[in-house]
C-alpha cells in the first residue's frame, strides 16, 4: 500500500474519535483548564514536557500553557515544528496538535502561547481510573524530604490511581527534583486506607492559582495482595458520581 493510501486509511480510522465542533472543542479545553489537568507535550524526537493549560481564548485564536524555560525538554519542543498534546480528562484520553509554540513572560510566570486547536481527538477510557480524594478525609503522603532527611513533610494528595499519585508541594517547601526516589512513604487517603509505598517523582508542574507545584509521582512497592487502593478508587469514584449534579 502506498504512503498516501496508508495515510488516508489512518485518517479514516480516526474519524470516529475526531471532534471538530467548536462547542465541543472549547468545552474540553476549558474543562482541562478549570480542573488543572496535566497535559504532556511531546515531539517526534522523544522530547516531552508536562504542563497545565493556563488560558483558552477562542476569539483571539490562542491557548496558553504554563512553562519553565530552564527545562531542556521544553526548549527542544519550542524549536520543533511538530508538537502533540495528550491529557487524560475524566479517565478519557484527549489528544490534539499544538502549532505555533512561542514562549512569553506573563507577570511572575512564564507562559507558552500556541494557536487555538480546531480539532481534538477523544479516545477510549483508560482501564485505571484516576480520582480526586475528598479534602475532608485529609489525604496526605508523608515522607522524609529527600533534600533534608531530618525533615518530614506531609503533602496533600491531589489525585490518585493504581499506578500514580499527584501531590501538592507548597512553594515554601524545598523543591524535589524529577527522577528522585522516595523509598519510604506513608500514603493516607482516609481513615481506612493507609499504604506504605515508595514513590518516583516524574515532574513538578507550577499550579496557576495556587502557590506551589503539582508533583507527578509513580507508585512503587505496593503490596500486590493489598486491594485497599482499588477499593478506595472504586468507592471514591462512586461517591463523586453520586454527588454530581443531575442533567435533565
Amino acid at each position: 500500500m502506498s504512503n498516501a493510501l496508508t495515510s488516508r486509511a489512518a485518517d479514516a480510522a480516526l474519524d470516529d474519535f475526531r471532534l471538530t465542533s467548536s462547542v465541543e472543542v472549547n468545552g474540553l479545553l476549558r474543562q482541562m483548564q478549570s480542573s488543572n489537568t496535566l497535559i504532556t507535550l511531546s515531539g517526534p524526537e522523544g522530547h516531552s514536557y508536562t504542563t497545565l493549560l493556563w488560558s483558552v481564548d477562542e476569539p483571539r485564536g490562542t491557548i496558553s500553557f504554563s512553562g519553565d524555560s530552564r527545562n531542556t525538554g521544553l526548549r527542544a519542543l519550542l524549536a520543533s515544528g511538530e508538537v502533540q498534546a495528550v491529557a487524560y480528562l475524566d479517565s478519557i484520553k484527549v489528544q490534539f496538535e499544538v502549532d505555533g509554540l512561542i514562549q512569553v513572560h506573563g507577570g511572575q510566570h512564564e507562559i507558552i502561547n500556541a494557536r487555538y486547536p480546531r480539532e481534538l481527538y477523544r479516545f477510549q477510557r483508560r482501564s485505571a481510573f484516576r480520582v480526586k480524594p475528598f479534602i475532608s478525609t485529609g489525604p496526605v503522603a508523608s515522607f522524609q524530604h529527600p533534600a533534608s532527611p531530618d525533615d518530614m513533610v506531609a503533602l496533600r494528595v491531589l489525585d490518585v490511581s493504581l499506578s500514580g499519585v499527584a501531590l501538592l508541594l507548597p512553594d515554601n517547601v524545598p523543591a524535589i527534583a524529577s527522577g528522585t526516589k522516595v523509598p519510604n512513604c506513608q500514603l493516607r487517603l482516609d481513615e481506612e486506607t493507609w499504604l506504605d509505598v515508595s514513590l518516583v517523582i516524574h515532574h513538578a508542574t507550577p499550579l496557576p492559582e495556587i502557590k506551589g507545584f503539582r508533583l507527578g509521582c509513580e507508585i512503587h512497592d505496593l503490596d500486590p495482595g493489598d486491594r485497599s487502593l482499588q477499593q478506595y478508587i472504586n468507592q471514591t469514584q462512586k461517591r463523586h458520581l453520586a454527588l454530581a449534579p443531575r442533567k435533565d
